[in-house]
């Protein structure tokens, strides 16, 4: 029945053009078969769309959008079905009305606009103001000039299946508040906004608070609700994290410096996460969900599984040569970097020779498995950690083949996050793995992630080969000025498709263990070495 009327209403409408309607009930019939279904009107069009059709088909856009006519509207897009959801939930659902367009100087077939509108629900009103653009493209199968359809058309945060919906909030919001009671905020501290997401989603139930009325993107994942307009305050709880303002100030600061850039800071003696910050042009926490490749920042874990295995030790022999050859593949080491076939571990560790760690792998008792265990058993890498939110806690498969040289040295299948070279470099300067979390366990009754650790001999002497990369090794340029008890370990991560590979740094000085990564940043020494320092700075 429903497609008997909408063919009556088309056939009517019609009728009424040929009767001489107008232009208007004419380019609303050319409208309908934008899309692909044919229909009258003009000869079909080819090449980018004119100025005048470009400032035509916007205006007739912005017009519909105005009147709430969602099916209009998205008639004029090349995505017509699409559209006209989400223009329709723009009204039914977010409960946007009022909606007044300004469009600004198109530059070429793009057109930026100005949104002023009223988000009301349940008696609470609010003004809602923002800025996006769209672009005009030519119709693939009718010629005509259409809005090429974007979800950020309607809403600029908005992404593939995104909704935009207002109502009662999903979780009480929450103020969070730092290892000593000082109030964290997505104003003072930018980079923290996923994270204080995530927290709200996770505990704003159980941090005593109650809900309000918010405008919120709705995301199709498990990505917590993104907050755009509050219309009525529900009461915060407050919720106590292990961060510390001190060192936030400093990550957040400390990222700036390069884009796409992570860096997390924890307390060795706790696992308590004292920082976490990115720069990064999305949202994503990479801190503490990147799977990347940490390069040489990996040498800490293959370093320790030769000790405890008895290969070598931190003062035995570790020759390092031009090459190495592993089953096929031939690894080589930095450009620039001196060979030397009576090099001791400590001495191919702070200079990051690659070749040194690929000759030693295939010595007994070591196995396909061993990187594995001593990453698993001994720094809890892949051991389901609870930290308070979404993490990923890193990957060490087992693998033979050239992959097994590659993991050694931080390449081939071996991800990893800011996070989890943050713990890595706590357990190897304390023995202890003590699980990073950003909440406390208390709160919720988790359970955290357990390993067994470092034996003390294979600690001190991780600790000491750190200490020297910082002072005389690869890292002594970016730990430069730092006093106290230092150390640190570079990387540099080669990305398939990428120009320039991953900078990678992690350190401690005291008691703070930090880690960074810069995507394309170079050398560890580069990009992620002066983050990591400047957090550190910030312990003192």
């Amino acid at each position: 029945m429903a497609k008997g009327v909408k063919v009556a209403v088309v056939s009517t409408v019609f009728a009424v053009m040929v009767g001489g309607a107008g232009y208007g009930a004419y380019n609303f019939v050319s409208a309908m078969s934008d899309d692909g279904s044919g229909g009258v009107g003009d000869a079909k069009r080819s090449g980018p769309p004119s100025a005048e059709e470009i400032k035509e088909t916007s205006r007739d856009f912005f017009a519909a959008w105005e009147k709430g006519n969602a099916a209009s509207a998205a008639a004029l897009t090349n995505n017509s079905t699409t559209a006209e959801v989400l223009l329709t939930d723009y009204a039914a659902d977010a409960h946007i009305g009022d909606v007044r367009i300004t469009p600004g100087k198109a530059t070429g077939a793009t057109v930026p606009y100005s949104v002023k509108a009223t988000v009301s629900y349940e008696g609470k009103s609010k003004p809602l103001a923002y800025s996006s653009k769209l672009t005009v493209v030519r119709g693939v199968t009718t010629g005509k000039a259409l809005v090429d359809w974007q979800p950020s058309v309607v809403y600029p945060k908005l992404q593939q299946d995104d909704r935009l919906v207002t109502g009662a909030s999903a979780n009480p919001a929450i103020e969070a508040v730092d290892r000593d009671g000082k109030v964290l905020t997505k104003e003072k501290y930018p980079s923290l906004g996923p994270v204080l997401d995530a927290l709200r989603e996770r505990y704003g139930s159980d941090a005593g608070g109650t809900p309000g009325i918010e405008l919120v993107i709705k995301h199709p994942d498990q990505t917590p609700d993104t907050s755009l307009l509050t219309l009525a305050e529900g009461k915060a709880g407050k919720l106590r994290t292990t961060i510390s303002a001190t060192a936030q100030a400093a990550a957040e600061k400390a990222v700036k410096l390069y884009d796409q850039s992570s860096v997390v800071a924890v307390k060795p003696s706790t696992g308590e996460v004292l920082a976490v910050a990115n720069n990064r042009t999305d949202a994503f926490n990479a801190a503490f969900e990147g799977t990347k490749a940490p390069g040489s920042t990996m040498k800490i874990i293959t370093a320790a599984m030769l000790i405890d295995n008895g290969v070598t030790s931190m003062n035995g022999p570790a020759p390092c040569p031009p090459d190495a050859v592993w089953q096929g593949q031939t690894f080589k080491n930095l450009t620039g970097m001196q060979p030397n076939e009576n090099a001791t571990l400590a001495n191919s560790f702070m200079r990051s020779c690659n070749t040194a760690f690929i000759k030693l792998i295939d010595e007994k008792p070591l196995t396909d498995e061993s990187l594995t265990l001593e990453a698993q058993d001994r720094f809890g890498i892949g051991e389901d950690w609870r930290t308070g939110i979404v993490s990923f806690d890193g990957k060490v498969p087992a693998v033979s083949g050239p992959d097994r040289a590659a993991n050694a040295i931080g390449q081939g299948q071996v991800q990893m996050n800011p996070l989890n070279m943050a713990s890595v470099t706590a357990t190897a300067i304390t023995g202890a793995f003590r699980q990073p979390y950003l909440v406390s366990p208390k709160l919720d009754d988790r359970e955290l992630a357990t390993a067994k650790g470092l034996p003390y001999n294979t600690a001190s002497q991780l600790k000491q080969m750190m200490r020297l990369t910082a002072t005389q090794g690869t890292a002594a340029k970016a730990m430069a000025g730092l006093g106290g008890d230092i150390g640190a370990k570079t990387g540099s991560a080669e990305v398939d498709g990428q120009q320039v590979s991953n900078s990678w740094f992690t350190g401690f000085r005291d008691d703070m263990a930090a880690a960074a990564m810069t995507e394309e940043g170079g050398h560890g020494g580069d990009a992620a070495g002066p983050i990591v320092a400047a957090v550190l700075r910030a312990a003192g």
